[in-house]
């Protein structure tokens, strides 16, 4: 059930707010509060290492002594955490590795940036999200 309240702002802020809204092609301002509040709320679980979702994705150098084997290496010590992988070769040098994980935010995190730090590793990204509570 929807509910309806007001919001008051300073006209510069809510200029702005408009400017963004209409940037990121929002139908209308609720649309654009409710997803602001919904990541604010995503990460507050993060903040707080509760169970959370998110997607690790790592661009890499397959010619690079030994990625191949630090980066299979890292996720078999992280193997509770990882719900499914995939590799795809994106050119004769470089990989895409689109990584699905679940677990505490604190491991998931730890996770990434070991990933990340890897030498041959050329961009890495991890997009948070949660399993819910209360997230709708």
């Amino acid at each position: 059930m929807l509910q309806r309240f007001s919001v008051s702002l300073e006209e510069q802020l809510l200029t702005e707010f408009d400017r963004y809204i209409h940037g990121c092609r929002y139908t209308n301002r609720s649309e654009a509060i409710r997803d602001l509040i919904r990541k604010a709320l995503v990460k507050k679980q993060w903040d707080e290492d509760l169970e959370v979702m998110g997607v690790i994705t790592l661009v890499y150098d397959h010619h690079q002594n030994q990625v191949q084997d630090r980066l299979t290496e890292a996720q078999h010590d992280f193997h509770h955490q990882i719900v499914s992988s995939t590799h795809v070769h994106m050119d004769h040098d470089n990989c895409l590795e689109v990584i699905i994980v679940r677990g505490k935010a604190g491991q998931v995190r730890e996770l990434t940036e070991r990933l990340t730090s890897l030498r041959g590793v050329k961009d890495a990204n991890l997009a948070m999200s949660c399993t819910g509570g209360g997230i709708r």
